[in-house]
């Protein structure tokens, strides 16, 4: 077919779709009708049993009436009711043609002996041959081969009894059983290969599924992440102006007005931050705001919020003064500052300050050729550890967002207790783009 005949094709479909007279292709309408047949014949196989059966019986029968048996039998004085009965026998056994093929076929096999021997040689005979094709179609090749011998035996006997019945009639015989038999094969291979492709196509679609589940588990966790992170520090920041501000109303209004600002700042950031993340999710909302996540220069904005909230953080930065920084890609970047803003946060909500000393924290960034070392420190007492002073599910949450984060690129995170002073201590080692750990 030429684009200019496919062409006029579509052409021609949109006229009959316009007109309602839409005609299916034959091929499109004979495999419908196949389907429907076979979808009866699930439903009621009896049903169809019976239909064949019966109409493979009236077949022969009429044969019978006809006398069209005589124009090919080799002795027409064979008497008349016993052609009737071998007709008949021939085709009533159809009825379990799918069941028991075999069994059909060791059935006929005596009776189609006795039709040689009688030279009535009705065609009904060849009846036989459906009985082998179900047998080729859902049985092995070894009962194959048996149901073939089985279907010959009786043309062999009277071969020998009978001369001459070579060309007449065996030879006919045996060309069929071949033809029945590779069409058994045949079909059973198509079948077989379509279920096979069927199978393969439902496999790769649960497949498709499981990696679906996966990715939407996947985005499910990033996005807890993000906004643990997101409202978890924004609301400690503003808890803890909210408590400096109550402290200074009293006796600096000033600074209690400053805090005021500072709050409205940081909520107003919050709020920010989550429509973005939200707004992403939207499907309606295609052209939603998509600001770039905070890298390692929004450390020092996150530190000046951390102090206004009342939290003395020191940034300490060791290695190459030319800020190496900027080699790492964006994920890693991300991944350093939602672990020091987390660890930083969970000391403004959980840490205490220290009897002679007020809480402290400091950030320490260490880049090397091969990796970047972050280490967050404080001076509090009290410092969440598990089990202790931080609820379960929060510290859960911070922890093991901390630990998914860094083992995405190859990271680790130590967290614990200091070893010589009370404060905790959070360390991130994190290897830089394409460089082994």
């Amino acid at each position: 077919m030429t684009d200019d005949d496919r062409g006029e094709g579509d052409h021609a479909g949109d006229l009959h779709h316009a007109t309602g007279t839409a005609a299916a292709p034959l091929t499109r309408t004979i495999r419908s009708t196949l389907d429907r047949l076979r979808a009866f014949d699930r439903r009621r196989p009896r049903v169809w049993d019976a239909a064949v059966t019966a109409f493979w019986a009236v077949a022969a029968v009429l044969d019978y009436t006809s006398g069209g048996w005589r124009t090919v039998a080799r002795d027409v004085t064979a008497p008349e009711p016993l052609v009737l009965l071998m007709s008949l026998w021939f085709s009533l056994p159809l009825l379990w043609r799918r069941t028991h093929p075999m069994t059909v076929l060791l059935l006929s096999a005596p009776v189609n002996l006795v039709n040689i021997w009688t030279g009535a040689v009705v065609q009904a005979a060849l009846l036989q041959l459906i009985p082998v094709f179900h047998i080729a179609l859902r049985s092995s090749l070894r009962t194959l081969g048996t149901a073939a011998l089985v279907f010959c035996a009786p043309l062999l006997a009277g071969a020998v009894s009978i001369p001459g019945i070579w060309g007449r009639q065996i030879v006919s015989y045996v060309w069929g059983l071949v033809f029945v038999a590779l069409l058994g094969i045949a079909v059973r291979t198509r079948r077989e290969y379509t279920e096979a492709l069927v199978e393969r196509a439902h496999r790769l679609e649960h497949e498709r599924d499981q990696q679906a589940r996966l990715a939407a588990a996947a985005e499910r966790t990033r996005i807890a992440r993000e906004m643990h992170d997101i409202i978890g520090h924004n609301l400690s920041v503003i808890t803890g102006l909210a408590d400096g501000g109550s402290y200074a109303a009293a006796k600096s209004p000033e600074r209690a007005a400053q805090a005021l600002e500072a709050i409205g700042t940081t909520s107003r950031q919050a709020l920010s931050e989550l429509r973005r993340l939200l707004g992403v999710l939207r499907d309606d909302h295609p052209d939603a705001d998509r600001a770039p996540q905070p890298t390692l220069d929004d450390l020092a904005p996150l530190i000046d919020q951390l102090r206004r909230a009342g939290l003395p953080v020191t940034l300490d930065l060791h290695g190459d003064p030319g800020r190496p920084h900027t080699a790492l890609t964006p994920g890693r970047q991300l991944t350093v500052y939602r672990v020091v803003q987390e660890s930083l946060t969970n000391t403004l909500k959980h840490a205490s300050p220290p009897a002679d000393a007020p809480l402290a924290a400091t950030v320490t960034l260490t880049y090397t050729p091969t990796h970047i070392e972050a280490t967050i420190t404080d001076t509090g007492v009290g410092a969440p550890m598990d089990g202790q002073d931080a609820p379960v599910a929060t510290l859960g949450q911070g922890i093991m967002g901390m630990r998914e984060r860094a083992a995405l690129y190859n990271g680790t995170i130590e967290a614990g207790p200091l070893p010589d002073h009370g404060g905790w201590r959070i360390h991130l080692r994190l290897p830089q783009e394409d460089r082994p750990q």
